[in-house]
C-alpha cells in the first residue's frame, strides 16, 4: 500500500471517529415546551396549548384522519433527522466505521435502554423488534419435557400463539389457551390465570402479554408472575406495546424476561427492539444456533441478528431523549385522556361495544370496538372499510379474541381532540 493510500484511509477513519454522537436533543436539538409547574399528568393531559406545541415537531399527512399508530410509531422531527444524520454517517463510514466504531457507539443505545428500563447493561440485547425476541425465547427454552404444559392467552400475538403450539410437535408438551373477558378489571384476569394454574398443575412455561394488541387490555404482569413462580412456572413477557404506552420500569413488571419494541411508543426509527433476560436466568434459555455460551453470562448469545439497520440503532439515545423530554407519565396520561374521549362517548350508544379493560387499571391510550353482535371477521373488515371509506377515518381490524373480531383504535401525542370526535361523530351515525 502506497503513503497516499494509508494516508486517505486514516483520514476517513479518523473522521469517523470524530463524527459527533446523538442522543443529547434535550440540550442540541430541540426545545420543548416546559409543563406549568405543578401540573399533574392528568391535568396536563389537558392542556392543547401544551400539547399542540409537541405535535408540532411530528410531519403530518393530509387527507384522513390516522387512527392507527399501533403498527409503528412515527418519528418526532428532531430523531427523524439524528437518524437521517446516522445514515449518512454509517454510508461514510461503511466497514471502516462499522468495524472499527460501531460497537462502542451502538453500546450507547444499549445503556440508554438500560438506564431507561432500570436495567443492567449486560441484561439488554438489542433485537429488531420484539417479536424477535419473543421467538426466540419461546424457542430456546430449555425447561420443558414431554407430559409438561405450557399456557396462553386469547389476546396474546397470534404468531406467538403459533409458536406455543409448535411447542407442542417439537417438544411433546401440551398447549393450553386461556379465553379472557372482552371486558375485564385487574382483579378478573388475575382470577382467571389463578383458575388456569389450579386447572393444569402440569404448567412449566407461560406467554403473559403486558398490553394486548387487539384492544390495549392491561394484564396485571406482575401479581400473575408472582402467582406463576409460586407454583414453578416460567414467564415470558410481551411488551411490544407496553413500553411508551404505559410509563414503568421493568422491576415493575417482576419478570425473568421481557420483550420490548422501541419503534411503538417510545418513537425510534423502525427496526429497533430489545430483549430483557435478567442477570442469573439465562441458563434456562439456550444460546441461539451457532452461538455459544458455555458459562450463561452473555445474553447476547440468545439473539443472532446478523447485519441490521446500523442508524437505526445508533438513533435509541434521540428517541428516548425525546421520550423523556415529554415524560413517560405525561405521554401515558395524554394518550388515556384521548382515548377516554371516545369511549366515554360510545358507551353510550346501544349499538356499540367497546373492548379492553373495564376499570382504568386494565385499559391504556389504545382501545377497540365493535358494532353490537357484529364479531365476525366479515363484520369487523366491513367496519374498517366504511370509517376510511365514508368518513376518511383509517383504523385497523384486529383478530384473536375469543369474543370476536374487532376495530382497534389508537391515537399518538399528536392526536387532536378533534380528531377523535370525527371518530365519536362518524360511530353515532353507523348503525348495524
Amino acid at each position: 500500500m502506497n503513503l497516499r493510500r494509508r494516508h486517505l484511509i486514516a483520514a476517513l477513519a479518523a473522521g469517523v471517529a470524530a463524527a459527533p454522537t446523538r442522543g443529547r436533543l434535550a440540550a442540541e436539538r430541540v426545545s420543548l415546551p416546559s409543563p406549568p409547574e405543578g401540573q399533574s399528568p392528568s391535568v396536563l393531559a389537558r392542556n392543547e396549548n401544551y400539547w399542540r406545541e409537541v405535535a408540532s415537531h411530528y410531519d403530518r399527512s393530509d387527507g384522513i384522519v390516522n387512527l392507527e399508530h399501533g403498527y409503528w410509531g412515527k418519528m418526532a422531527r428532531p430523531v427523524q433527522e439524528a437518524y437521517l444524520d446516522a445514515t449518512r454517517r454509517v454510508n461514510a463510514g461503511n466497514s471502516v466505521y462499522g468495524r472499527r466504531h460501531y460497537p462502542s457507539d451502538v453500546g450507547r443505545s444499549v445503556r440508554h435502554i438500560a438506564q431507561a428500563l432500570g436495567a443492567h447493561d449486560d441484561e439488554i440485547v438489542l433485537t429488531r423488534n420484539a417479536s424477535e425476541a419473543i421467538q426466540n425465547l419461546i424457542r430456546q427454552y430449555r425447561g420443558l419435557g414431554a407430559g409438561d404444559a405450557v399456557l396462553y392467552a386469547d389476546v396474546d400475538y397470534p404468531q406467538f400463539k403459533t409458536t406455543m403450539h409448535w411447542l407442542e410437535s417439537s417438544r411433546g408438551v401440551r398447549a393450553v389457551m386461556l379465553a379472557l373477558p372482552a371486558r375485564a378489571t385487574q382483579q378478573a384476569i388475575l382470577d382467571r390465570y389463578r383458575q388456569a394454574f389450579d386447572a393444569h398443575p402440569d404448567l412449566r412455561l407461560m406467554l403473559l402479554t403486558h398490553v394486548s394488541n387487539q384492544h390495549g387490555l392491561v394484564i396485571p404482569v406482575a401479581a400473575i408472575a408472582a402467582e406463576a413462580r409460586q407454583r414453578g412456572i416460567d414467564v415470558i413477557c410481551d411488551s411490544a406495546q407496553s413500553w411508551g404506552l404505559l410509563d414503568y420500569r421493568i422491576s415493575d413488571l417482576g419478570v425473568d424476561w421481557a420483550g420490548f419494541n422501541l419503534h411503538k411508543w417510545i418513537g425510534s426509527p423502525v427496526g429497533v427492539g430489545a430483549l430483557y433476560m435478567r442477570r442469573g436466568t439465562l441458563e434456562k434459555i439456550a444460546p441461539f444456533p451457532g452461538e455459544a455460551d458455555p458459562d450463561n453470562t452473555r445474553a447476547a448469545t440468545r439473539i443472532h441478528m446478523g447485519t441490521a439497520n446500523f442508524a437505526a440503532m445508533l438513533s435509541i439515545p434521540d428517541a428516548l431523549d425525546f421520550h423523556t423530554l415529554i415524560g413517560g407519565a405525561n405521554k401515558e396520561a395524554r394518550l388515556r385522556y384521548l382515548r377516554g374521549l371516545w369511549t366515554d362517548e360510545a358507551e353510550r350508544m346501544p349499538h356499540v361495544e367497546v373492548l379492553g379493560g373495564a376499570d382504568e387499571a386494565s385499559w391504556t391510550g389504545m382501545g377497540a370496538f365493535r358494532l353490537a353482535g357484529k364479531s365476525s371477521a366479515h363484520d369487523a373488515q366491513q367496519l374498517q372499510q366504511r370509517l376510511e371509506r365514508d368518513f376518511g377515518i383509517f383504523t385497523v381490524v384486529r383478530k384473536g379474541l375469543a369474543s370476536g373480531h374487532c376495530v382497534r383504535i389508537t391515537p399518538q401525542v399528536f392526536t387532536s381532540p378533534r380528531e377523535i370526535m370525527a371518530l365519536t361523530d362518524a360511530m353515532q351515525r353507523i348503525r348495524a
